[in-house]
């Protein structure tokens, strides 16, 4: 990515925190944000965020990084717990903030797309990687403690470079004050032996193919080095991307014979409010899609298919049947999405838009055969990446 401006510079490396607050204003929550003091006895989200930018300037290894490198983990660090403000909560005299690395990730990816501080949005690979890491900066410090360990590093590293996870976790851990200190800087060492041992420090782990790789990230087997026969009969490609964001115009580009399974059809069809509960026009796309599948017909889902929780079902449902599944994303900002859904002729209420919008997670290869990001603001059917 293009470094910004404030990113620490050789030869001092100096992090200057106030021209990053000053440059940042949206890091101002963090400070009323407090932490639980047996983990972080610096104080609020705000200083330990500062610190962890300062030790991650200090790491050797960052410092021998591409400085495109330098500048994604850089403002991962940054943003790695942008989530706490809407997470943290007090339970049973203690401060938690679960699930504040997901929640990051969505803030991350929205800050990413607009002049925020972290130079200019770049392609959606980018601001995917740089999304991944806030999504995954505790695995160093964790993964130890999962009870799917393999499978869960093993799908991370499809998703980030896991020597800069890795990385952002060292930083995370020396950019506080707390008794097990040591430890936790321990535990990002064991990371990363373990991932070099198993080839996927610093690329994706080598499935044998395909298939392989989608169904052992989705539990279809046990063992990520077994070549799994691939027995599809044809592909399935699921459209994704908020409304407005440019998903029709890509398939009249693309595959303008497919046959189609789209939920806003279907919802016309039922006269469905999009506002409301989806779940009828949902059974009926299913049941469409069912019928081609029992066919072996290659075809089309086009819905906003925005967070995993939602493609899951689906996705389950076409590898039951035999399908490749394929995922194309149109990658667009909120505020692109609202202008061209305006000039639409039965446009989605901009409050759908914006709730969708806060909540999306774009897919990656632990879900499917093959994924492509097209990026939306390029115009017309996008530019791949």
């Amino acid at each position: 990515m293009v470094a910004p401006g404030w990113l620490p510079q050789p030869p001092g490396w100096h992090a200057n925190w106030p021209a990053i607050v000053a440059a940042c204003p949206w890091l101002a929550p963090l400070a009323a944000t407090p932490q639980d003091p047996a983990f972080h006895a610096e104080g609020d989200v705000l200083t330990h965020t500062g610190m962890v930018v300062a030790a991650l300037a200090g790491l050797a290894e960052w410092r021998a990084l591409p400085e495109s490198d330098r500048a994604a983990v850089m403002v991962a660090a940054l943003l790695h717990d942008i989530g706490k403000p809407e997470c943290t909560r007090a339970e049973a005299g203690a401060i938690s903030s679960r699930g504040h690395a997901r929640a990051g990730a969505s803030i991350a990816r929205q800050l990413l797309w607009g002049a925020a501080g972290l130079g200019p949005a770049g392609p959606p690979a980018e601001r995917a990687a740089i999304a991944a890491l806030v999504r995954l900066h505790g695995l160093p410090i964790w993964f130890l403690d999962r009870p799917d360990l393999e499978r869960a590093t093993l799908g991370a590293s499809v998703r980030a470079r896991l020597d800069h996870v890795a990385l952002l976790a060292e930083a995370d851990a020396r950019g506080r004050i707390c008794a097990d200190q040591a430890e936790l800087v321990a535990r990002v060492g064991l990371f990363r032996g373990w991932c070099a041992e198993h080839g996927c420090l610093d690329r994706p782990f080598a499935f044998a193919n395909d298939h392989s790789r989608v169904r052992y990230l989705r539990g279809r087997q046990a063992d990520p080095r077994y070549r799994a026969h691939d027995d599809t009969w044809g592909e399935v490609t699921l459209l994704a991307g908020l409304p407005g964001a440019g998903k029709d115009t890509w398939l009249r580009a693309n595959l303008p014979d497919m046959p189609r399974v789209a939920l806003d059809e279907v919802r016309a069809e039922l006269r469905a409010d999009p506002a409301d509960g989806q779940g009828a026009v949902v059974a009926a796309a299913r049941e469409r899609a069912r019928e081609l599948l029992r066919r072996r017909q290659p075809f089309v889902w086009n819905a906003t298919n925005l967070t995993r929780q939602t493609r899951d079902p689906l996705i389950e449902l076409l590898l039951d049947y035999g399908a490749r599944v394929r995922i194309v994303y149109l990658d667009a900002p909120a505020d692109l999405a609202l202008r061209r859904n305006r000039q639409r002729a039965a446009p989605v209420p901009d409050a759908v838009i914006r709730r969708l919008a806060a909540k999306v997670e774009p897919p990656d290869l632990t879900e499917a055969h093959r994924v492509e990001i097209v990026d939306a603001a390029e115009g017309g059917a996008g530019r791949r990446h």
